[in-house]
């Protein structure tokens, strides 16, 4: 059997596939692999320009732009490995990472999944990554800076501590190895999620069938937006945030792992925050002797997110399935 099926989701980005690809060969030894590539509706020529340098590689069609977590989940069903990695196209090897996270699954049977740390284009480690639950859910709150105001949420929301500095409560979907026999029994990805937030969800349950670990001692290269040039470009203010599917995807999220409760708690938030926001803003421009209503674009971008999140509200609250697709 061979020893890892790798999955690699393909919207509209041939040379990030044959960049990532490069370096899995060049960097990989000691195990066996099949790559497993699944198109989203590229709808150009990324099939014909993969195969014709991997002509090994398994492709498969969704016939949809159908996410993350469905077209993942296409490939899990395809694989044929004794372990799976999800693998983002955009990311790049940088020495033999593969063979060192199977022999962690295949020495250590208590671990349920692992990944390794992701580094930035430049080889710098990503700042800001989320590993616990607790760091997501506090970063949707919009609270004024401070350190009041981040002691609060911290009580609100801790975080667990584990004696081994490698655990974490969930995984990056960019780089996630698992075994087939815990997916069994833990379930696929949420096909309800469209992108974000599926793998915070699918950690939950992940981390119910053994310790999930980030491996310190292990990076790759996540160079990250790869298939969107949009999100290049997005401004990120302390209100604003996420993007609207990001922000959606993780509302979902809070709602199936906490409870309505939770969700209406930070729905309501979200509402409430508007005339806050527009208030604050307009002081702010008095103060500075601007027109109350100048550059006021902020406050109406956060009001059009929210209007985006309501339009998900009665579906997420009963839990329905469905395609929470912005």
């Amino acid at each position: 059997m061979t020893d890892l099926s790798i999955i690699i989701v393909n919207y509209k980005t041939p040379q990030l596939i044959l960049d990532c690809l490069k370096s899995v060969y060049q960097h990989t030894a000691g195990v066996s692999f099949e790559v497993i590539i699944v198109d989203n509706q590229s709808e150009d020529a990324s099939q014909a320009i993969v195969q014709a340098a991997y002509p090994a590689v398994r492709w498969f069609d969704m016939g949809y732009n159908a996410g993350f977590a469905r077209a993942n989940n296409l490939g899990i069903r395809q694989a044929q490995g004794r372990n799976i990695l999800l693998l983002n196209s955009d990311t790049l090897l940088l020495d033999d990472v593969l063979s060192h996270c199977v022999q962690v699954l295949d020495t250590q049977p208590g671990v349920a999944a692992v990944s390794a740390i992701q580094l930035q284009a430049d080889r710098q480690v990503r700042p800001n990554l989320y590993t616990t639950f607790g760091q997501m859910r506090r970063a949707f709150y919009i609270l004024p800076g401070g350190v009041a105001a981040e002691k609060l949420l911290q009580r609100l929301m801790p975080d667990p501590h584990y004696p081994d500095p490698n655990q974490v409560e969930w995984l990056s979907g960019a780089f996630l190895m698992t075994r087939p026999s815990v997916i069994e029994k833990a379930g696929a990805l949420d096909e309800s999620f469209f992108m974000y937030g599926e793998d915070v969800e699918w950690g939950y349950r992940l981390g119910k069938q053994g310790r999930l670990l980030l491996l310190q001692n292990e990076k790759f290269v996540h160079l990250e937006y790869g298939s969107n040039k949009d999100n290049q470009q997005y401004v990120v203010t302390h209100i604003n945030r996420f993007k609207s599917q990001v922000q959606v995807s993780q509302l979902l999220w809070v709602r199936k792992q906490y409870g309505v409760g939770a969700y209406v708690v930070l729905m309501l938030h979200y509402v409430l925050m508007i005339p806050v926001v527009f208030i604050w803003k307009m002081a702010v421009n008095l103060r500075d002797r601007r027109l109350p209503w100048a550059e006021l674009d902020n406050q109406w971008a956060f009001t059009k997110q929210v209007g985006i999140f309501l339009r998900f509200f009665w579906r997420t609250v009963f839990n329905q399935p469905g395609f929470y697709k912005v």
